[in-house]
């Protein structure tokens, strides 16, 4: 009985160790977003409207 006790708490650990490490990576993630071009006020009148 103890060591089925022994290995649970041990399995526990190790899934609670490679939770926080991949929790840990994610959050460590850079996320990068491209810059939108603007618009000058030249081309949004050659525009034509969407019909």
């Amino acid at each position: 009985m103890i060591t089925v006790l022994v290995i649970s708490i041990i399995v526990i650990l190790i899934v609670l160790a490679l939770s926080i490490l991949t929790i840990g990576k994610g959050y460590s993630y850079k996320h990068t977003v491209d810059p939108i071009d603007p618009k000058t006020e030249d081309e949004a009148k050659d525009e034509k409207p969407q019909k």
